[in-house]
């Protein structure tokens, strides 16, 4: 009984809406909608979700902005039909968002758009409500996403072991090393007759002699006495050619004979542990950071960042001044500084953005889910990370690959639950 008595109530509330809709549209539809053969220069309802339409002039502005990214980022442009056609569905996706946030309460700026069931005519009431739109899209998006983004600790031990796996992170090994020296002026003749006693003695290792002892007996090298041992140390505080010879071989290998300036060498690799411990280069960063709302539009915040950059390339305003004045941020009062940070820990658009600046250099106004940023590199160094870092860097790097995909899933369940009718198809 109680599930007929919902299912009826949510029958009514969808054939209320339905009546809605065509007591709204109805005359404007049939005013507007074009027919076959007729003129499609007129403006005409292509959809409507729940109460909110949508008309040919708002998908025609959402697909020339589209195609603008397209050309920004060097992606190929679509046909119109099908460009037309994605720019329909995002717009139905973020008109069922819109009501979504009017029925859930947060709605609080008052957004006309969700409040309203005739769309604005005017180019300026248009891009006045879009601004509002994305400000509430953008507050409602991070309200309702990140929460829904769940990282397991199995998916971070992968990632940890994964990057502890890398060639460039195996920080521990140990060398045992034989040199048959060349003088400086050595003839050919000389030189052939070292190089002969060099594959030799690699012919004696091969064969199972004692490496120590050998190296005791013939080797030219500072660590002859040791057996040839070159202590334990960091992959990368070891010569390239090394390196180069050795990073591959299992332990207890032999390196072939390898030829120097300082003459031929023989090398075996001892040991190799990973010490647990990774070297990132980490960047000292500072941004102004300005969020779209009703009042700013991304067009403006991008054009207001470029005046700032302006002024500041040429001496008229100093950045952490102006970020201390403007920056929509926590770090507004360290005059926009983000100390230290390592890779992955800011989402891709502003990271990508980051690793290409040089030091001291500004970037242009930089988009991302968080608003617009002008972006400075103060300094950059090595530094060894502690697990607690590496975990840190994995945990972001994994919740911000699955960022779209939990947006998508969540833009879909509330997709699936407004009314959605389409009409004459967009031109």
């Amino acid at each position: 009984m109680v599930n007929m008595h919902f299912s009826t109530l949510r029958a009514a509330r969808r054939l209320s809406l339905i009546l809605l809709a065509w007591c709204v549209f109805s005359l404007s539809a049939t005013a507007q909608t074009p027919r076959a053969g007729a003129p499609t220069n007129r403006d005409f309802i292509v959809a409507v979700v729940d109460a909110l339409p949508i008309t040919n002039h708002e998908v025609r502005l959402r697909a020339a902005q589209m195609r603008a990214q397209m050309a920004q980022q060097g992606r190929v442009d679509p046909n119109h039909t099908s460009l037309m056609r994605e720019a329909l569905e995002r717009l139905i996706d973020e008109k069922a968002l819109l009501q979504f946030a009017k029925e859930s309460g947060f709605d609080t700026e008052g957004n006309e758009a969700s409040r309203n069931s005739v769309s604005p005519t005017t180019a300026a009431a248009i891009d006045k409500q879009e601004q509002r739109e994305q400000s509430l899209l953008q507050r409602l998006t991070e309200r309702n996403v990140p929460g829904r983004i769940k990282v397991s600790e199995a998916e971070i031990e992968q990632g940890i072991r994964e990057r502890l796996a890398s060639p460039t992170q195996i920080a521990d090994v140990e060398l045992a090393h034989i040199l048959i020296a060349v003088p400086e002026n050595a003839s050919s003749t000389q030189v052939a007759a070292l190089q002969n006693k060099a594959n030799s003695v690699l012919d004696r290792l091969r064969a199972g002699a004692n490496f120590a002892e050998v190296a005791k007996e013939v080797s030219d090298s500072a660590e002859r006495d040791k057996g040839g041992l070159m202590g334990v140390r960091p992959f990368d505080r070891y010569p390239t050619l090394f390196v180069e010879a050795t990073q591959a071989l299992r332990v207890g290998d032999l390196s072939a004979v390898l030829p120097s300036g300082a003459g031929f060498h023989i090398l075996k690799l001892v040991s190799k542990r990973n010490s647990g411990s990774v070297t990132v280069t980490e960047t000292r960063v500072r941004h102004i950071l300005l969020r779209p709302s009703s009042q700013l539009s991304q067009a403006a915040a991008r054009a207001q960042l470029a005046e700032y950059r302006r002024q500041i390339e040429t001496g008229k305003a100093d950045f952490a001044k102006l970020a201390i004045d403007h920056s929509q941020d926590a770090s507004a009062s360290s005059g926009g500084d983000l100390g230290w940070v390592g890779p992955g820990m800011f989402v891709a658009e502003f990271e990508q953005v980051m690793r290409q600046l040089a030091i001291g250099q500004l970037s242009d106004p930089t988009v991302s889910r968080f608003g617009v940023h002008l972006i400075q590199i103060l300094a950059r160094r090595d530094a060894a990370l502690s697990e607690r870092e590496i975990r840190d860097i994995v945990r972001n790097n994994l919740r911000d690959k699955k960022f779209d995909e939990t947006y998508q899933l969540w833009v879909q369940e509330v997709r699936g639950r407004a009314y959605v009718e389409y009409r004459d198809p967009p031109q």
